[in-house]
């Protein structure tokens, strides 16, 4: 018997490709010089595919569609159906650096939410790139099995944090949200989390209704920006 001691190395080139829309609020112009805040918004698993019309179906896509103002840029991507947020960091990676080179983009007020699938991916870009954001607003997701969580979200004990998610949900149980949320209370983060009694999965149109969210969400700055710039095939 022969044991052999190989290393195999091989680089890659890979093609990315994520549809997004923009809106823009009322005032933007790029020239005059000013710079604005960005909310990227991660929809859930019903909207993934290649028609972004569907992320009209829920979530901030939906409220600016409907008519509802909000006083920055607004960055919604959509996730291949075939994949999931946690298994597009590259792709969203590639994104937020399109975002930043196209739009005057204030980067100490960069925002991350999501909801169901949305709030998975949250969780785990913010994890990935855990300098990036000013705040995050995370709602009925969690964390994926066999990925370091939960004790990786501790990489996330400097960012301001509000969590939501329904008590009665059937789809993604409370304590995926919950488990995250202890481990970053044990660090003293600053980490904030409602839990709605009699509400199942969809707790994002009451989330998202929050008088405080937005007003607290744009209060927080990122001093400290920083841009990982490996990818996560290694």
């Amino acid at each position: 018997m022969q044991i052999l001691s190989h290393r195999m190395e091989k680089t890659i080139t890979r093609h990315l490709c994520l549809p997004y829309l923009v809106y823009l609020p009322d005032g933007f112009s790029e020239a005059s010089g000013e710079t604005w805040p960005v909310v990227i918004f991660l929809h859930g698993a019903g909207e993934r595919g290649s028609d972004t019309k569907l992320l009209s179906r829920q979530g901030l896509v939906r409220d600016v569609e409907e008519g509802r103002e909000f006083p920055f840029i607004l960055v919604a991507p959509q996730c291949p159906v075939d994949c999931t947020w946690d298994r597009s960091l590259d792709e969203l990676d590639s994104l937020l650096e399109e975002i930043l080179a196209k739009y005057p983009v204030e980067k100490e007020r960069i925002y991350l939410t999501g909801l169901s699938m949305g709030g998975f991916g949250t969780w785990h870009w913010a994890s990935h790139q855990p300098q990036a954001f000013a705040a995050l607003v995370p709602i009925c997701g969690g964390a994926m099995p066999l990925t370091g969580f939960p004790e990786k979200v501790a990489l996330l004990k400097d960012v301001p944090i509000w969590a939501f998610h329904g008590a009665d949900d059937q789809v993604v149980h409370v304590r995926q949200t919950e488990e995250l949320v202890e481990v970053l209370q044990g660090l003293e983060a600053p980490i904030r989390y409602t839990k709605y009694e009699g509400v199942g999965h969809n707790s994002w149109n009451r989330a998202y209704s929050e008088p405080e969210l937005f007003t607290w969400l744009l209060g927080q700055k990122n001093t400290n920006f920083q841009w990982k710039k490996e990818n996560t095939c290694g």
